[in-house]
């Protein structure tokens, strides 16, 4: 999977088309799941995109959500040919969506949070309080700051709080 994200990046980057892989053989592949592809250099954030819902067989989602973090992350310019040998690739392949009604059920380091409320929405990957040190308390305000809206915004009774879990694969380039 990294090799395939690696390879989308590549492609779109350096031809301008999107890059066609063979169908898998696999059944895991075949599966449809959500995922996100995270993209660093010299360790600091490049971009990152994902789909929450299960929309395409992974080996698909992993495709064109490594394009779209190359390209289409509104806080990064797009990555030139300059600096796909520096990239490194992280993909984060996430379980279903749970409702959590209770955030002492929170768990840090196993949970990702999907923070909703109207129109805004805001979604950390289980690793990134991990990476901060962040406490649940502060995870959950970073959630809520992603979506857009106040902090405290957990707290309101129109605003959903998803927990999810993400087997995570990542290379780190020498």
């Amino acid at each position: 999977m990294l090799a395939l994200a690696r390879r989308s990046v590549e492609s779109v980057i350096q031809t301008g088309k999107l890059y066609e892989p063979p169908p898998s053989a696999s059944a895991t592949l075949n599966q449809e799941r959500g995922a996100f592809v995270t993209l660093t250099r010299s360790g600091d954030l490049r971009g990152c995109i994902g789909y929450t819902s299960a929309v395409k067989p992974l080996y698909m989602t992993v495709r064109d959500t490594a394009m779209h973090a190359a390209l289409h992350d509104s806080r990064f310019q797009a990555v030139s040919a300059s600096e796909l040998p520096q990239l490194e690739y992280e993909i984060s392949v996430l379980s279903p969506l749970r409702r959590i009604t209770d955030i002492q059920q929170i768990q840090i380091g196993e949970h990702g949070l999907l923070i909703k409320n109207g129109d805004s929405e805001g979604l950390l990957l289980p690793q990134v309080p991990v990476e901060q040190r962040w406490d649940r308390q502060t995870f959950i305000e970073q959630t809520c700051r992603k979506a857009g809206i106040a902090p405290n915004c957990w707290m309101d009774e129109n605003t959903d709080i998803f927990a999810f879990t993400a087997v995570v694969f990542h290379e780190q380039r020498p």
